[in-house]
């Protein structure tokens, strides 16, 4: 062991330490870097430079270089403005209000009601959540189509029937969405309702201060960062839904359920053009990636 060097001055100097024991300590981290490099940031990359080639999957001898060819022809592609505008129909209504809003209202019932009843509960919703998405767009599209279970109800009701997958698609495939993504943002809000300190319920109530006021100036209040963070992850889950839109739709009837990613693999897969596919699948990581720089600012602690 080193013993400290003594300046002239009489001040001990701690000897310097080799160099070389930074990098013997990120030395254990170096393979999961390369296999992130290797799978994931190598992918990226090369979807990347796919994007600004003509790629195609059929009828092509060679790619080359249209620079931002793909992206002036999304914009300029009327298929791909609605699929845009739909996307965001989708993710407003089943995300932000529908799997938001449900989730906390489930939570805070959950908090008040019995044990059993808690159990009971818990278990349907998440068991809606555990299922594959082939497996519960083929549930939900037999709950909606014309001899489905919707329509055999409202005839039971005596209430008028139609085709929800035909007249409405993009609110059944939403509804589709909220039914199975619900049980996510109920344990989410579930935890955080339970780090509230009973005490500043129990006061306010005390007060006089009703439910709904409670949960107005205490509830979301205290839990607003759980809010931000259920909405950013629910956000991201449901711009990137295919398989459930797929098996319900398919898209259609047209294109009136058409969001982004089956836009995007009938461009590519469908109709061969990879180059325009890949671009399109680019714009929607950005459409992903302003919401999560929006949702982070949100989450910033104020000063």
């Amino acid at each position: 062991m080193e013993r400290p060097t003594v300046t002239p001055s009489g001040v001990a100097v701690a000897p310097r330490r080799p160099r070389t024991r930074p990098l013997l300590r990120l030395l254990p981290l170096s393979p999961a870097v390369v296999l992130l490099l290797l799978f994931l940031a190598g992918p990226i990359a090369y979807c990347a430079w796919i994007a600004f080639t003509d790629l195609q999957l059929t009828g092509q001898a060679e790619s080359s270089f249209v620079g931002l060819e793909n992206f002036r022809t999304a914009f300029t592609d009327e298929a791909f403005l609605n699929a845009v505008w739909l996307t965001l129909v989708f993710t407003v209504v089943s995300s932000l209000i529908g799997q938001n809003t449900l989730g906390l209202a489930l939570a805070s019932l959950m908090q008040r009601a019995s044990k059993p009843v808690r159990t009971l509960t818990g278990g349907i919703v998440i068991t809606a959540w555990v299922l594959p998405e082939v497996v519960a767009g083929f549930l939900l599209y037999a709950f909606f189509r014309r001899e489905g279970t919707l329509n055999a109800i409202l005839d039971w009701l005596h209430l008028p029937s139609q085709n929800w997958l035909f007249t409405l698609p993009i609110l059944a495939v939403s509804f589709a969405n909220v039914w199975r993504g619900t049980a996510f943002s109920m344990l989410v809000y579930s935890a955080a309702l339970n780090e509230i300190p009973k005490e500043i319920t129990e006061a306010a109530e005390v007060d006089g201060a009703g439910g709904w006021r409670r949960m107005w100036h205490i509830t979301l209040p205290m839990i607003r960062r759980s809010i931000g963070t259920n909405l950013m992850l629910n956000t991201l889950q449901t711009l990137s839904v295919f398989g459930l839109i797929w098996v319900m739709t398919r898209g259609g009837p047209g294109d009136r359920s058409q969001t982004l990613p089956l836009f995007m693999y009938e461009q590519a897969f469908q109709n061969s053009m990879i180059g325009y596919g890949t671009a399109v699948a680019l714009l929607l990581l950005l459409v992903g990636s302003l919401f999560s720089v929006v949702y982070m600012r949100l989450l910033r602690t104020e000063i």
